[in-house]
């Protein structure tokens, strides 16, 4: 039975996030089988505006076959093939990724990752499906997430709920003052336990999230001027490529990652060798949702937790560029440093100090 925070998450993705209309083509693509609850809530919404669902169901151990036996001719021909006219075609995508493992991957090699990369992931949806669809990513509720967060299941499940659903219009309305200062600022520092880090955002675009192209969401990004970044900078627990990582510390010089240390530097140099952008930097945002507090192993949550910012290695997003055209994103978070605009303190750990801003404090 379809709950109604299902159905809730349902409206808020169709109406708010993607504003599906009658007639229009969405995709909907369920990688792992946990979420099939709210892929009802979503096309039985779909139907009733009218519109045109595309539906892609996704077994996780079929896809962890396929990226480790996969060459560049097998993304090749499936993303020009298959994937790539279909998403052509489409005016909305709406991605719900359910898999209960997320180290489901992790054996994959350097080689097929930056197969799967280069020859699906960047023609299929970095290109066409972020710059030419109505475009919404989230994840669902299971077991094997709460234990990530060290919750219950029960109260997991809450907790995910509560930080879905937020209050958009009013997150909106509290970044405002911020992006406000952003847009005027030329340097960000940030100067936290491992962390000491400088760059410019001169001129550069700023887009504040809520609720558009990710559930949950509340962040505010743009990206550094490329070979502006400089120092170094620590982060909390991340994965990528299905390989946990528990920190990871990197220093910069003229925006180059030069050394790096981190719980599993094999893993770590085969990302940052994988071509010219993966050791330079696309994306710089702060996090804002005011539920989530810390990190659980997942970025689609620990890139919003509030008090932090993401440092992404790889490439830029095409409405806030900076010439990164790397084909990783890998979005790392920062918890807690201090955050000076042009030498003015605006926050102090996770907390904004200036008046106009303290409204994005929880």
């Amino acid at each position: 039975m379809i709950s109604t925070y299902d159905y809730q998450l349902a409206d808020l993705i169709l109406d708010h996030s993607t504003e599906v209309q009658a007639n229009d083509h969405v995709m909907v693509e369920l990688i792992g089988l946990n979420g099939v609850d709210l892929l009802r809530a979503l096309i039985e919404g779909v139907r009733k505006r009218a519109a045109h669902p595309f539906i892609q169901i996704i077994d996780t151990e079929i896809q962890r076959e396929l990226i480790e036996q996969g060459n560049e001719d097998f993304w090749k021909i499936q993303a020009k093939v298959d994937q790539l006219p279909l998403m052509k075609q489409m005016d909305v995508f709406i991605g719900i990724r359910a898999s209960e493992n997320i180290y489901e991957q992790s054996r994959a090699t350097k080689d097929a990752n930056k197969a799967y990369s280069e020859h699906f992931l960047k023609p299929v949806h970095f290109n066409e499906r972020v710059n030419n669809t109505r475009w919404c990513i989230m994840r669902y509720p299971s077991p094997a997430f709460a234990m990530n967060a060290k919750l219950p299941t029960h109260e997991f499940t809450q907790f995910y709920y509560d930080a879905c659903l937020v209050n958009y219009g009013q997150l909106k309305k509290a970044m405002k003052p911020l992006e406000k200062r952003l847009r005027a600022a030329d340097q960000v520092q940030l100067k936290g336990e491992g962390t000491d880090i400088v760059m410019s955002v001169k001129g550069q675009n700023w887009i504040p999230c809520f609720g558009r192209h990710n559930i949950p969401d509340g962040e505010i990004f743009s990206s550094p001027i490329i070979d502006s970044v400089q120092g170094f900078i620590t982060y909390a627990p991340s994965v990528y490529q299905g390989k946990p990582f528990e920190f990871i510390t990197l220093e910069v010089k003229n925006g180059v990652v030069i050394e790096f240390d981190s719980s599993n530097n094999d893993a770590l140099r085969d990302i940052l060798d994988t071509d010219i952008g993966s050791r330079r930097f696309g994306e710089f945002s702060f996090g804002t949702n005011p539920v989530i507090s810390s990190p659980m192993y997942d970025i689609l949550f620990d890139e919003k937790i509030y008090g932090s910012n993401h440092l992404t290695l790889g490439k830029d997003y095409e409405v806030a560029p900076n010439g990164n055209n790397s084909t990783i994103h890998w979005d790392l978070v920062c918890i807690g440093a201090d955050v000076y605009l042009d030498g003015q303190l605006i926050r102090e750990g996770r907390e904004f100090v200036l008046e106009d801003l303290k409204g994005l404090n929880p």
